[in-house]
């Protein structure tokens, strides 16, 4: 009888840490399996997106650049590694090869999910503010998530709803759907994604809420 091999080597740790549940949304929304049951691709527009990937999970893997396949030019970064024991850890918890359309519900812990959204957003998530035209004095300004898989829109959508009663609304398309909340669940999904400042986030994103909750402030100030 053949001796079994070697177990795989662990490289990253999955223990459940704030910087682990980033990690894994950053790998949800812009993170690649590979078919090989191995490697794991991190790929973004920003680098400092990447190098705080890199840091959350102890890699030391150089980050190099990739050319995008629609426009050719050479503008995203990436990092990418091999650790057998955490590819097959992030398949427990529903992730996997070409998970972009076959994505749905993760197997999260609760106290978690609020770190791992905040990886959801500051990857594929924005926040938009705009004056409503329909009414005068109206600022509006709205959190969003974007995947092309609707079930895992669902998904977040019943757990934000279940954690926060913030009700979100899913508006199908037939490249990305997109799940959206309006101001009072924005601030309060902001304010969960955001308990301290001594966590992993992409500082871009963070400032530009900032200024758009600064500025509904001032406004609701000025026409109380």
């Amino acid at each position: 009888m053949a001796k079994p091999g070697p177990k795989p080597q662990k490289h990253v740790s999955t223990e459940w840490t704030p910087d682990l549940a980033y990690a894994v949304g950053l790998i949800a929304t812009d993170g690649c399996l590979s078919k090989d049951g191995r490697h794991i691709d991190f790929t973004s527009k920003d680098r400092d997106l990447v190098s705080t990937f890199r840091k959350c999970l102890g890699l030391e893997n150089r980050i190099g650049r990739k050319v995008s396949g629609f426009t050719g030019h050479n503008n995203y970064y990436r990092v990418q590694f091999g650790d057998v024991h955490f590819y097959q850890w992030l398949r427990g918890l529903g992730l996997g090869p070409r998970k972009s359309k076959t994505i749905s519900a993760l197997q999260l812990p609760d106290e978690y999910f609020f770190g791992f959204l905040r990886g959801c957003f500051d990857g594929d998530g924005s926040i938009r503010a705009y004056w409503d035209p329909r009414w005068r004095h109206s600022y509006m300004f709205y959190i969003q998530f974007v995947s092309a898989s609707y079930p895992y829109l669902q998904w977040l959508q019943q757990t934000i709803a279940r954690l926060t009663g913030a009700i979100g609304r899913i508006q199908p398309s037939n490249k990305a759907h997109q799940l959206a909340f309006a101001k009072h669940g924005t601030r309060t999904i902001f304010a969960r994604m955001f308990p301290n400042i001594g966590i992993p986030y992409l500082k871009r994103k963070y400032l530009k809420a900032q200024s758009i909750f600064r500025t509904d402030m001032r406004h609701s100030s000025i026409h109380e």
